[in-house]
């Protein structure tokens, strides 16, 4: 008699554990619900941060002219440097802009690799929005 009370006691340990080890399974799953303004809001970001419309960023200046020289000197940038170019109007020149940088250390550094093939680029003063 004593054996058997031991596998009952055995066994309803067993089947105790598993359906606790059943029931903790069962609420570990997490169900997450986003609010549609985020996926929104991050569109919209993304759309602004390519079209260079964000806030104080920093650009370096290579040329300023007529727009025929300026799309020459853009294919001519682009052939040897990776930043973004951009061709930008300010009544009457137009100006080729490089880069999009968040901080003047990061405008500095880049100048310093641009200015080997482009001495006279500069880095204009940005401009509030």
């Amino acid at each position: 008699m004593n054996i058997l009370s031991f596998r009952n006691l055995i066994l309803g340990s067993f089947l105790s554990f598993s359906s606790i080890a059943i029931a903790q399974e069962d609420s570990a799953k997490i169900n997450i619900s986003q609010d549609e303004m985020i996926a929104e809001l991050a569109e919209t970001k993304t759309k602004l941060q390519k079209s260079h419309n964000i806030g104080d960023r920093f650009v370096i200046q290579l040329f300023s002219g007529s727009n025929g020289e300026a799309s020459n000197q853009i294919k001519d940038y682009e052939a040897l440097y990776e930043y973004p170019a951009r061709i930008k109007y300010e009544a009457p020149n137009y100006k080729v802009w490089i880069g999009n940088f968040r901080n003047r250390l990061e405008a500095d550094r880049a100048l310093l690799i641009i200015k080997e093939t482009y001495p006279s680029a500069f880095i204009p003063k940005p401009k509030r929005k």
